[in-house]
């Protein structure tokens, strides 16, 4: 077992990645248990896939839970599922102490999470992620969120699990294109600040996508560890180290906004094609090498993630893509931070991009 701790004083607490760790589930899970059966939440996909592992593993532990189910999907992270899950949450008698336990992807866990962070105040949750994209990226660090009407992520609050666990067997119950879209985030730690693991991706991002064990847990643990280190350095995104995640998100959610929130075009896809648009966007202001974009650019169609407009589907002008980046959350005084590179491994936070010129470059990516 690989074990990444999350240092954040008296909030601080372990992600475990091992293949099988769902079998063992009921072990760590043991410390959290209440005199209530654990409330589990999981998606519809997830209910068939993985709920019968963790029911088995609970039970050989004596631990008893019930199971809420709901739909799968994106449209899953609003205000109505929000408040019939809280509603149960109360019903079934939770106290602060108590956990409720996320199994799913990042839809169950920022909405689970969410949920956690406002019943009575504020009580507790574990993730268990069954995706990539949630294995490497949104289980960790504390963000929670649903989706409002203006944007994507716009109701949340910072609000910390107390234990991640992370099997990366769950990822053989997933289809490709799932597997493609949590691969992007992936890269993002490469194209963050580490350029060697940027090459490692190049060279077994095919592995990784076609199930090597090896692989997939050196990119979990690695990301993971990546993530942990800027969440204890900037938990609430105050200083801007945090913000470095970010990359390719403001670009994708405006695609992914296009796109309605729908499976036309899922998270990870949107942050691929964002990726490629950020360091093409760099590279028409004079600061990145325009070798690294293209680096960027033949990685991610090399392993069938979208690299640009076309890519992803969206035809829109580039007013209309700038309008959906309006309602970023983080629009400060009028402004838009966006996350650009000065190459490979070297993003950095840029504060005076000209919105109009954004416009006119997207019009022609």
């Amino acid at each position: 077992m690989t074990t990444v701790p999350v240092f954040l004083g008296e909030r601080s607490y372990d992600v475990r990645i091992e293949a099988g760790l769902m079998e063992r589930a009921g072990e760590a899970l043991a410390p959290f248990a209440s005199s209530r059966p654990f409330l589990v939440v999981t998606d519809t996909h997830v209910a068939t896939a993985q709920w019968p592992r963790l029911a088995a593993a609970l039970e050989r532990a004596g631990l008893s839970a019930e199971l809420v189910t709901l739909p799968a999907g994106e449209s899953t992270k609003s205000w109505q599922h929000l408040e019939a899950l809280t509603d149960r949450m109360i019903a079934h008698g939770i106290e602060r102490r108590d956990h409720v336990i996320a199994l799913g992807g990042g839809v169950i866990g920022d909405l689970v999470g969410f949920a956690a962070s406002i019943v009575k105040r504020g009580c507790n949750f574990v993730q268990i992620p069954t995706t990539l994209l949630s294995q490497v990226d949104s289980s960790v660090g504390g963000k929670t969120a649903i989706n409002s009407r203006a944007g994507k992520n716009l109701l949340g609050a910072f609000h910390q699990p107390s234990l991640v666990l992370i099997d990366p067997d769950t990822l053989d119950t997933l289809g490709p294109r799932e597997v493609r879209a949590g691969y992007a985030e992936v890269v993002k730690y490469g194209l963050i600040d580490d350029a060697e693991f940027f090459a490692w991706c190049e060279a077994n991002g095919t592995a990784l996508m076609a199930g090597d064990p090896e692989a997939r847990a050196h990119a979990i643990a690695r990301s993971v560890a990546a993530k942990a280190t800027i969440v204890a350095e900037d938990e609430r995104e105050t200083s801007g180290r945090r913000a470095l995640l970010n990359l390719g998100h403001t670009f994708g959610h405006a695609l992914e906004a296009e796109t309605g929130f729908s499976d036309r075009l899922l998270h990870g896809e949107g942050v691929a094609a964002g990726m490629a648009l950020a360091f093409g966007y760099s590279v028409r202001r004079g600061e990145c090498p325009p070798e690294d974009a293209e680096r960027v650019v033949a990685h991610l169609r090399a392993v069938g993630l979208p690299a640009s407009l076309a890519d992803a589907g969206v035809s829109a002008s580039g007013a209309r893509l700038v309008e959906h980046m309006l309602h970023d959350k983080k629009m400060s005084s009028g402004t838009l931070p966006f996350l650009l590179a000065r190459g490979i491994g070297k993003t950095y936070l840029a504060k005076d991009v000209d919105l109009a010129d954004v416009a006119a470059y997207l019009d022609g990516a």
